[in-house]
Protein backbone atom coordinates (compact mmCIF):
# COMPACT_ATOMS: atom_id res chain seq x y z
CA UNK A 1 0.00 0.00 0.00
CA UNK A 2 1.39 3.37 -0.97
CA UNK A 3 1.77 6.01 1.69
CA UNK A 4 -0.14 8.63 -0.28
CA UNK A 5 -2.81 8.05 -2.88
CA UNK A 6 -3.96 10.80 -5.20
CA UNK A 7 -7.65 11.75 -4.99
CA UNK A 8 -3.99 27.49 15.52
CA UNK A 9 -2.41 30.21 19.98
CA UNK A 10 0.20 32.83 20.22
CA UNK A 11 2.28 32.15 17.23
CA UNK A 12 5.67 33.82 16.76
CA UNK A 13 4.48 36.65 14.54
CA UNK A 14 7.57 38.69 15.34
CA UNK A 15 9.76 36.18 13.49
CA UNK A 16 7.92 36.67 10.20
CA UNK A 17 8.33 39.78 8.08
CA UNK A 18 5.15 41.53 7.02
CA UNK A 19 4.24 40.70 3.45
CA UNK A 20 3.80 43.47 0.90
CA UNK A 21 0.41 42.13 -0.23
CA UNK A 22 -2.75 42.56 1.81
CA UNK A 23 -4.10 39.58 3.74
CA UNK A 24 -7.85 39.01 3.82
CA UNK A 25 -9.51 36.99 6.58
CA UNK A 26 -13.19 36.02 6.86
CA UNK A 27 -14.61 35.52 10.36
CA UNK A 28 -17.80 33.63 11.13
CA UNK A 29 -18.87 35.64 14.18
CA UNK A 30 -22.11 33.74 14.87
CA UNK A 31 -21.12 30.24 15.91
CA UNK A 32 -19.68 30.57 19.40
CA UNK A 33 -21.36 29.93 22.75
CA UNK A 34 -20.82 33.50 23.99
CA UNK A 35 -22.24 35.37 21.02
CA UNK A 36 -20.70 37.48 18.23
CA UNK A 37 -19.47 40.26 20.54
CA UNK A 38 -16.46 38.14 21.63
CA UNK A 39 -14.84 38.83 18.26
CA UNK A 40 -14.93 42.60 18.78
CA UNK A 41 -11.67 42.58 20.75
CA UNK A 42 -10.01 40.44 18.05
CA UNK A 43 -11.14 42.74 15.23
CA UNK A 44 -10.01 45.91 17.00
CA UNK A 45 -6.57 44.51 17.89
CA UNK A 46 -5.94 42.86 14.52
CA UNK A 47 -6.64 46.17 12.78
CA UNK A 48 -4.20 47.91 15.09
CA UNK A 49 -1.42 45.33 14.90
CA UNK A 50 -1.64 44.35 11.22
CA UNK A 51 -2.01 47.35 8.88
CA UNK A 52 -2.19 45.08 5.82
CA UNK A 53 -4.88 42.74 7.11
CA UNK A 54 -8.48 43.19 5.93
CA UNK A 55 -11.38 41.49 7.67
CA UNK A 56 -14.76 40.31 6.41
CA UNK A 57 -17.25 39.60 9.18
CA UNK A 58 -20.03 37.12 8.44
CA UNK A 59 -23.08 37.45 10.68
CA UNK A 60 -26.76 38.28 10.91
CA UNK A 61 -28.18 41.75 10.40
CA UNK A 62 -28.89 42.21 14.13
CA UNK A 63 -25.25 41.70 15.10
CA UNK A 64 -23.93 44.24 12.61
CA UNK A 65 -24.45 47.15 15.02
CA UNK A 66 -22.06 45.54 17.53
CA UNK A 67 -19.22 46.22 15.09
CA UNK A 68 -20.29 49.72 14.06
CA UNK A 69 -17.03 51.30 15.25
CA UNK A 70 -14.96 48.74 13.34
CA UNK A 71 -16.99 49.11 10.17
CA UNK A 72 -15.99 52.77 10.06
CA UNK A 73 -12.59 51.41 9.01
CA UNK A 74 -12.47 50.67 5.27
CA UNK A 75 -10.48 47.51 6.01
CA UNK A 76 -13.56 45.86 7.53
CA UNK A 77 -16.55 44.53 5.59
CA UNK A 78 -19.74 42.92 6.85
CA UNK A 79 -21.62 40.15 5.04
CA UNK A 80 -25.21 39.85 6.22
CA UNK A 81 -26.21 36.17 6.42
CA UNK A 82 -29.74 34.82 6.79
CA UNK A 83 -28.91 31.64 8.71
CA UNK A 84 -26.83 30.46 11.66
CA UNK A 85 -25.36 27.01 12.22
CA UNK A 86 -26.33 26.06 15.77
CA UNK A 87 -24.26 23.90 18.09
CA UNK A 88 -26.98 21.25 17.97
CA UNK A 89 -27.09 21.05 14.15
CA UNK A 90 -25.87 17.85 12.58
CA UNK A 91 -23.10 18.22 9.96
CA UNK A 92 -25.36 16.93 7.16
CA UNK A 93 -28.03 19.47 8.09
CA UNK A 94 -25.49 22.29 8.02
CA UNK A 95 -24.43 21.29 4.49
CA UNK A 96 -27.90 20.72 3.05
CA UNK A 97 -30.12 23.19 4.89
CA UNK A 98 -27.83 26.03 6.01
CA UNK A 99 -26.43 27.20 2.69
CA UNK A 100 -27.04 30.84 3.65
CA UNK A 101 -25.32 30.56 7.03
CA UNK A 102 -22.45 32.74 8.26
CA UNK A 103 -20.24 29.64 8.43
CA UNK A 104 -20.98 28.67 4.84
CA UNK A 105 -20.45 32.25 3.65
CA UNK A 106 -17.00 32.48 5.27
CA UNK A 107 -15.99 29.21 3.61
CA UNK A 108 -17.42 30.23 0.22
CA UNK A 109 -15.44 33.49 0.35
CA UNK A 110 -12.33 31.40 0.99
CA UNK A 111 -13.10 29.06 -1.88
CA UNK A 112 -13.62 31.97 -4.30
CA UNK A 113 -10.29 33.50 -3.21
CA UNK A 114 -11.99 36.66 -2.01
CA UNK A 115 -10.28 35.97 1.31
CA UNK A 116 -7.14 33.99 2.15
CA UNK A 117 -8.46 32.17 5.21
CA UNK A 118 -11.47 31.88 7.48
CA UNK A 119 -11.96 31.59 11.24
CA UNK A 120 -15.01 30.15 12.98
CA UNK A 121 -15.92 29.23 16.55
CA UNK A 122 -19.01 27.35 15.43
CA UNK A 123 -20.15 23.74 15.60
CA UNK A 124 -16.97 21.70 15.11
CA UNK A 125 -18.57 18.81 13.24
CA UNK A 126 -20.49 21.16 10.95
CA UNK A 127 -17.40 23.26 10.25
CA UNK A 128 -15.26 20.27 9.39
CA UNK A 129 -17.91 18.67 7.18
CA UNK A 130 -18.81 21.91 5.40
CA UNK A 131 -15.16 22.87 4.90
CA UNK A 132 -14.47 19.42 3.45
CA UNK A 133 -17.49 19.76 1.15
CA UNK A 134 -16.83 23.35 0.00
CA UNK A 135 -13.03 23.52 -0.12
CA UNK A 136 -12.03 19.89 -0.78
CA UNK A 137 -8.77 18.33 0.32
CA UNK A 138 -5.40 18.77 -1.35
CA UNK A 139 -4.47 16.15 -3.97
CA UNK A 140 -2.97 13.19 -2.09
CA UNK A 141 -4.73 13.94 1.21
CA UNK A 142 -7.60 11.58 2.03
CA UNK A 143 -8.79 13.23 5.26
CA UNK A 144 -8.20 16.64 6.84
CA UNK A 145 -6.82 16.80 10.37
CA UNK A 146 -7.60 19.16 13.23
CA UNK A 147 -4.40 20.26 14.98
CA UNK A 148 -3.63 22.50 17.93
CA UNK A 149 -0.57 23.65 19.86
CA UNK A 150 -0.13 22.76 23.54
CA UNK A 151 2.47 23.82 26.15
CA UNK A 152 5.25 21.48 27.29
CA UNK A 153 7.50 21.18 30.32
CA UNK A 154 10.56 22.65 28.56
CA UNK A 155 8.80 25.90 27.56
CA UNK A 156 8.32 24.75 23.97
CA UNK A 157 5.13 23.69 22.22
CA UNK A 158 3.81 20.45 20.85
CA UNK A 159 1.33 20.06 17.99
CA UNK A 160 -1.34 17.42 18.64
CA UNK A 161 -3.40 15.99 15.78
CA UNK A 162 -5.98 14.72 14.90
CA UNK A 163 -8.43 16.18 17.40
CA UNK A 164 -11.58 14.81 15.83
CA UNK A 165 -11.74 15.92 12.22
CA UNK A 166 -12.31 12.26 11.38
CA UNK A 167 -13.15 9.44 13.78
CA UNK A 168 -12.49 6.74 11.18
CA UNK A 169 -8.91 6.41 10.02
CA UNK A 170 -6.28 4.12 8.55
CA UNK A 171 -2.48 3.89 8.66
CA UNK A 172 -2.08 6.08 5.59
CA UNK A 173 -4.14 8.84 7.26
CA UNK A 174 -1.83 8.80 10.28
CA UNK A 175 1.15 9.09 7.95
CA UNK A 176 -0.45 12.09 6.23
CA UNK A 177 -1.12 13.70 9.62
CA UNK A 178 2.55 13.25 10.51
CA UNK A 179 3.65 14.93 7.29
CA UNK A 180 1.24 17.85 7.60
CA UNK A 181 2.01 18.37 11.29
CA UNK A 182 5.71 18.41 10.57
CA UNK A 183 5.27 21.06 7.88
CA UNK A 184 3.11 23.26 10.13
CA UNK A 185 5.66 23.18 12.97
CA UNK A 186 8.52 23.86 10.59
CA UNK A 187 6.86 26.78 8.83
CA UNK A 188 4.83 28.44 11.59
CA UNK A 189 6.84 27.59 14.72
CA UNK A 190 10.25 27.71 13.01
CA UNK A 191 11.31 24.26 14.22
CA UNK A 192 13.97 23.15 11.73
CA UNK A 193 13.47 19.39 12.04
CA UNK A 194 10.31 18.78 14.05
CA UNK A 195 10.43 15.57 16.08
CA UNK A 196 7.34 13.58 15.16
CA UNK A 197 5.94 10.85 17.42
CA UNK A 198 3.04 8.44 17.19
CA UNK A 199 0.77 8.15 20.24
CA UNK A 200 0.56 4.58 21.51
CA UNK A 201 -0.11 2.56 24.67
CA UNK A 202 3.62 1.97 25.09
CA UNK A 203 6.97 2.92 23.60
CA UNK A 204 7.97 -0.66 22.76
CA UNK A 205 7.63 -1.85 19.17
CA UNK A 206 5.42 -4.76 20.20
CA UNK A 207 2.79 -2.45 21.73
CA UNK A 208 -0.31 -1.20 19.93
CA UNK A 209 -2.80 -2.55 17.43
CA UNK A 210 -2.14 -3.34 13.78
CA UNK A 211 -3.13 0.09 12.40
CA UNK A 212 -0.68 1.89 14.66
CA UNK A 213 2.08 -0.58 13.79
CA UNK A 214 1.38 -0.13 10.08
CA UNK A 215 1.44 3.66 10.45
CA UNK A 216 4.73 3.35 12.30
CA UNK A 217 6.26 1.56 9.30
CA UNK A 218 4.94 4.14 6.83
CA UNK A 219 6.17 7.14 8.81
CA UNK A 220 9.51 5.48 9.55
CA UNK A 221 10.17 4.94 5.83
CA UNK A 222 9.79 8.65 5.00
CA UNK A 223 12.90 10.75 4.45
CA UNK A 224 10.87 13.93 4.96
CA UNK A 225 9.68 13.23 8.52
CA UNK A 226 12.00 13.30 11.54
CA UNK A 227 10.27 10.37 13.22
CA UNK A 228 11.24 9.39 16.79
CA UNK A 229 8.81 6.50 17.31
CA UNK A 230 6.06 5.92 19.87
CA UNK A 231 5.16 8.08 22.86
CA UNK A 232 2.61 7.46 25.59
CA UNK A 233 -0.12 9.82 26.79
CA UNK A 234 1.94 11.22 29.66
CA UNK A 235 4.67 12.19 27.17
CA UNK A 236 2.49 14.66 25.26
CA UNK A 237 3.45 17.53 27.58
CA UNK A 238 6.95 16.28 28.39
CA UNK A 239 8.68 18.04 25.49
CA UNK A 240 9.99 14.82 23.97
CA UNK A 241 8.44 15.60 20.60
CA UNK A 242 7.27 18.57 18.55
CA UNK A 243 4.38 16.74 16.87
CA UNK A 244 2.21 13.97 18.34
CA UNK A 245 0.05 12.06 15.86
CA UNK A 246 -3.02 10.03 16.73
CA UNK A 247 -6.52 9.27 15.46
CA UNK A 248 -9.36 11.75 15.91
CA UNK A 249 -11.17 9.83 18.64
CA UNK A 250 -8.08 9.38 20.83
CA UNK A 251 -6.81 12.90 20.15
CA UNK A 252 -10.10 14.49 21.13
CA UNK A 253 -10.27 12.49 24.36
CA UNK A 254 -6.65 13.38 25.19
CA UNK A 255 -7.28 17.10 24.58
CA UNK A 256 -10.51 17.22 26.62
CA UNK A 257 -8.88 15.25 29.45
CA UNK A 258 -5.96 17.69 29.57
CA UNK A 259 -8.36 20.66 29.58
CA UNK A 260 -10.27 19.08 32.44
CA UNK A 261 -7.11 18.50 34.47
CA UNK A 262 -5.97 22.09 33.90
CA UNK A 263 -9.34 23.39 35.08
CA UNK A 264 -9.28 21.09 38.11
CA UNK A 265 -5.80 22.22 39.15
CA UNK A 266 -6.68 25.88 38.70
CA UNK A 267 -9.75 25.55 40.90
CA UNK A 268 -7.83 23.57 43.53
CA UNK A 269 -5.10 26.22 43.71
CA UNK A 270 -7.73 28.93 44.19
CA UNK A 271 -9.39 26.92 46.95
CA UNK A 272 -6.15 26.22 48.81
CA UNK A 273 -5.05 29.85 48.55
CA UNK A 274 -8.23 31.09 50.27
CA UNK A 275 -8.73 28.44 52.97
CA UNK A 276 -7.15 30.42 55.82
CA UNK A 277 -5.50 33.70 56.71
CA UNK A 278 -2.07 32.05 56.54
CA UNK A 279 -2.73 30.57 53.09
CA UNK A 280 -3.96 33.95 51.82
CA UNK A 281 -0.75 35.62 53.00
CA UNK A 282 1.40 32.95 51.37
CA UNK A 283 -0.58 33.19 48.13
CA UNK A 284 0.09 36.93 47.94
CA UNK A 285 3.81 36.32 48.40
CA UNK A 286 3.70 33.67 45.67
CA UNK A 287 1.60 35.82 43.31
CA UNK A 288 4.53 36.67 40.94
CA UNK A 289 5.16 32.93 40.50
CA UNK A 290 1.47 32.25 39.89
CA UNK A 291 1.31 35.03 37.28
CA UNK A 292 4.38 33.70 35.50
CA UNK A 293 2.92 30.20 35.43
CA UNK A 294 -0.44 31.48 34.20
CA UNK A 295 1.15 33.47 31.38
CA UNK A 296 2.82 30.29 30.12
CA UNK A 297 -0.21 28.03 30.64
CA UNK A 298 -2.94 30.55 29.71
CA UNK A 299 -5.28 28.54 27.45
CA UNK A 300 -6.27 31.65 25.48
CA UNK A 301 -2.95 31.72 23.63
CA UNK A 302 -3.44 28.12 22.49
CA UNK A 303 -6.87 28.75 21.01
CA UNK A 304 -7.28 28.09 17.32
CA UNK A 305 -7.04 24.63 15.83
CA UNK A 306 -5.87 24.37 12.21
CA UNK A 307 -7.89 22.23 9.83
CA UNK A 308 -4.96 20.85 7.82
CA UNK A 309 -5.14 19.18 4.41
CA UNK A 310 -7.73 21.46 2.83
CA UNK A 311 -7.07 23.56 -0.27
CA UNK A 312 -7.48 26.73 1.83
CA UNK A 313 -6.82 27.78 5.41
CA UNK A 314 -9.49 27.19 8.05
CA UNK A 315 -8.95 27.85 11.78
CA UNK A 316 -11.39 26.57 14.39
CA UNK A 317 -11.73 28.74 17.48
CA UNK A 318 -13.04 27.15 20.69
CA UNK A 319 -16.80 27.54 21.00
CA UNK A 320 -16.47 29.03 24.49
CA UNK A 321 -13.43 31.15 23.64
CA UNK A 322 -12.84 34.46 25.40
CA UNK A 323 -12.29 37.68 23.42
CA UNK A 324 -8.53 37.30 23.90
CA UNK A 325 -8.66 33.69 22.72
CA UNK A 326 -10.57 34.71 19.58
CA UNK A 327 -7.78 37.17 18.84
CA UNK A 328 -5.17 34.40 18.92
CA UNK A 329 -7.26 32.28 16.55
CA UNK A 330 -7.24 35.09 13.99
CA UNK A 331 -3.50 35.55 14.54
CA UNK A 332 -2.98 31.90 13.72
CA UNK A 333 -4.89 32.25 10.46
CA UNK A 334 -2.75 35.26 9.53
CA UNK A 335 0.43 33.31 10.24
CA UNK A 336 -0.65 30.39 8.06
CA UNK A 337 -1.48 32.77 5.20
CA UNK A 338 1.95 34.40 5.48
CA UNK A 339 3.63 31.01 5.36
CA UNK A 340 1.39 29.64 2.57
CA UNK A 341 0.80 26.46 4.57
CA UNK A 342 -1.52 24.64 2.07
CA UNK A 343 0.91 25.35 -0.79
CA UNK A 344 3.84 23.95 1.18
CA UNK A 345 1.89 20.87 2.24
CA UNK A 346 0.97 20.29 -1.41
CA UNK A 347 4.62 20.65 -2.50
CA UNK A 348 5.81 18.16 0.15
CA UNK A 349 3.14 15.66 -0.85
CA UNK A 350 4.09 15.89 -4.50
CA UNK A 351 7.73 15.33 -3.49
CA UNK A 352 6.75 12.24 -1.50
CA UNK A 353 4.78 10.90 -4.45
CA UNK A 354 7.79 11.26 -6.71
CA UNK A 355 10.05 9.50 -4.22
CA UNK A 356 7.67 6.64 -3.59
Amino acid sequence: MSKISLSSNDLPIEHVAETSADINIAIDIMGGDRGPHVFLYAVENILQKHPKVNLTLCGDDKSKKLFASCLANNRVKYEVCEQIVNMSDKPTMAIRSKKQSSMRKALELTKCKEVDACVSSGNTGALMATAYYVLKTLPGITRPALATLLPTQNNSRVLLLDLGASISYDAESLYQYALMGSILMQECQLVEQPRVALLNVGEEEIKGHSLVKHADLLIRSSDTINYIGYVEGDDIFAGKSDVVVTDGFTGNVALKASEGIASFLSNEIKTVCTQSFFSRVLSKLAMPLFKSLYQRMNPDQYNGASLLGLRSIVVKSHGNASPEACYFAVEQAIMEVKQSVPTKIKAKIEQELMEH
